[in-house]
């Protein structure tokens, strides 16, 4: 039963992810412009990315990495959420984190939260308490972009293989929260590193939701005529 309101719940909002989409482009092609008039602090993020990439598909993948982070994400998260972390394994194969409690957003965390780089960020930050770190900040941010493209890579890559995390909650509804959230993250990165700003995230995504759902219930509505009036012709 929970599992098909979850499935309900993932169809509900499909048009969310196609509004988060528009929304996180149109930051994207703000951060642009500011990224081609900045020089190679601009294009330091995507070349770390890019670098990333190349290794992940040229070179050993570090299997243990991804895993520990992996499990540390579950913890951290369930931290978050007033649960209690108990012991842990990690593997080249797979790993287990002890949980007090569990739902579907400390399940599925791993997924969509970028564990590595949270910790770039917030080191780049800490360390700007003492320190003058604007001289480093073009590396930062390819710091930044490689450990967010291990991140895409890894999940892509988990995703294609049988996950019980996912089979736990649902196909469609686990999808759906994944890509919202992996999206939104997309766009809270840019704020954070770039030049846009909360406030501009937040009414893109308010108008990009009301223009997505709008169209979806003229789209509904639209196809509820036609079969009222097919089923009134087949009478």
């Amino acid at each position: 039963m929970f599992k098909f309101l979850k499935m309900l719940i993932g169809i509900v909002a499909l048009p969310a992810c196609w509004a988060i989409s528009i929304a996180v482009y149109n930051l994207y092609q703000t951060s642009v412009e500011s990224a081609a008039s900045s020089g190679f602090e601009g294009w330091a993020l995507p070349a770390g990315f890019m670098l990333w990439v190349v290794v992940f598909f040229l070179l050993p993948r570090p299997f243990r990495t991804y895993v520990l982070g992996h499990e540390l994400t579950h913890a951290l998260w369930a931290l978050m959420m007033g649960g209690r972390v108990g012991r842990m394994k990690v593997g080249k194969t797979g790993g287990h984190v002890q949980l007090s409690k569990t739902n579907f957003v400390i399940t599925l965390a791993p997924y969509f939260f970028p564990f590595y780089t949270f910790l770039v960020i917030a080191a780049y930050y800490l360390t700007g308490l003492a320190l003058d770190v604007e001289p480093y900040r073009a590396w930062w941010l390819g710091a930044v972009g490689l450990s967010w493209a291990f991140h895409i890579t890894f999940t892509l890559h988990m995703l294609a293989e049988h996950q019980p995390d996912i089979h736990e909650h649902g196909r469609i509804f686990s999808y759906t929260v994944i890509y919202i959230m992996n999206v939104l993250m997309i766009g809270i990165w840019m704020v954070l590193v770039g030049s846009p700003k909360f406030g501009n995230l937040g009414n893109l995504l308010r108008h990009e939701h009301a223009v997505a759902y709008n169209y979806a219930y003229q789209q509904i509505l639209s196809a509820w005529v036609y079969m009222a009036q097919l089923t009134g012709h087949l009478r």
